[in-house]
């Protein structure tokens, strides 16, 4: 049960988390759209004075200009490097204006939070909670399962190697410091070693079926969230249709404007049922995969174990 509930709170933490990584952003970019705006202001001032500097560097009396006319040639090659100067700095603003304007594209997990509230936040919530426990039990299982996992081919050896020296006692130690079903059937069957082959056989069998309902302890809790999951999506599929013909009866008109919110709600609970489905299936078919390569191992281990546990015997005869 406590690795249960920490599962759950690292899940809910990590969907916690992702929220506020999406507003840190938002921050980010709506402190940054300001300065853009400013620097579009102050670009057209610029423009402005630098335009009315040169207006009156290049105003000159007109007989100034009809005696010196070579003087005048490069206030003309001046005035015109300053008209397209403002031109630029118009191209510029019109860049920074339109980079403001264009929106930037949604996260995912922004997305994923607007269908949420758009299908019904209240009973969204209902197929959200099964997938969090859901994979609060898988994690559970994998974790458990992976920790079960030894190298049993290797134990056994060893295992052999010491009952063939007659060392009994270090077969039993080596038993004691792994850990996992396999590791605790040996131990087990060593601790009856002084009995009759087939009991301790017999023995073996009891404690394996202990051992796999261990192994199996919460798959009933993810097959039933997977049921659940996909049938929480079409009773609100149900329920976005009833809504939708409510909206029909009150408007008396058929619409598709009308209908529309009602369809929406029925289509998004069954994705998110479906895909809430998907994922804990995904993780069930791995945690049954794992229960069935440590149960073939310990079959094996206990057929090995058996065989030495004969020599043994034999040996002491």
């Amino acid at each position: 049960m406590q690795r249960l509930l920490g599962c759950m709170l690292i899940i809910i933490s990590l969907v916690l988390a992702a929220p506020a990584d999406a507003a840190a952003q938002d921050k980010a970019t709506a402190a940054a759209k300001p300065a853009a705006v400013e620097k579009t202001r102050q670009k057209p001032a610029a423009a402005k004075s630098k335009t009315a500097a040169d207006n009156e560097n290049g105003a000159a009396p007109a007989a100034a200009s009809e005696a010196a006319p070579a003087a005048n040639a490069p206030a003309d090659s001046l005035g015109a490097d300053d008209t397209q100067a403002e031109a630029t700095d118009t191209t510029d603003v019109a860049a920074d204006l339109e980079g403001i304007d264009d929106e930037e594209p949604l996260s995912f997990h922004q997305v994923l939070k607007t269908k949420f509230i758009e299908g019904s936040a209240g009973f969204m919530s209902l197929v959200a909670l099964a997938l969090v426990l859901g994979l609060a039990f898988c994690v559970e299982r994998i974790i458990f399962l992976t920790l079960s996992e030894i190298d049993a081919k290797r134990m056994m050896a060893d295992i052999d190697g010491a009952l063939s020296n007659g060392d009994l006692q270090a077969a039993q130690k080596m038993c004691e410091q792994e850990r996992g079903p396999v590791a605790s059937i040996c131990r087990k069957a060593l601790a009856r070693i002084a009995e009759p082959i087939d009991n301790i056989e017999r023995g073996i069998s009891s404690y394996g079926s202990v051992e796999a309902a261990n192994m199996e302890k919460g798959c009933s809790w993810i097959k039933l969230f997977i049921a659940i999951a996909p049938s929480l999506g079409f009773l609100g599929t149900v329920i976005g249709m009833v809504m939708a013909f409510e909206q029909i009866q009150d408007a008396g008109d058929i619409s598709p404007t009308i209908v529309a919110s009602g369809m929406k709600v029925a289509l998004i609970t069954t994705i998110f049922g479906i895909i809430a489905a998907l994922v804990l299936q995904v993780f069930y078919n791995y945690i049954v995969s794992k229960i069935d390569h440590i149960t073939a191992d310990m079959e094996e281990s206990a057929i090995k174990l058996l065989d030495s546990i004969g020599k043994y015997k034999n040996q002491k005869g």
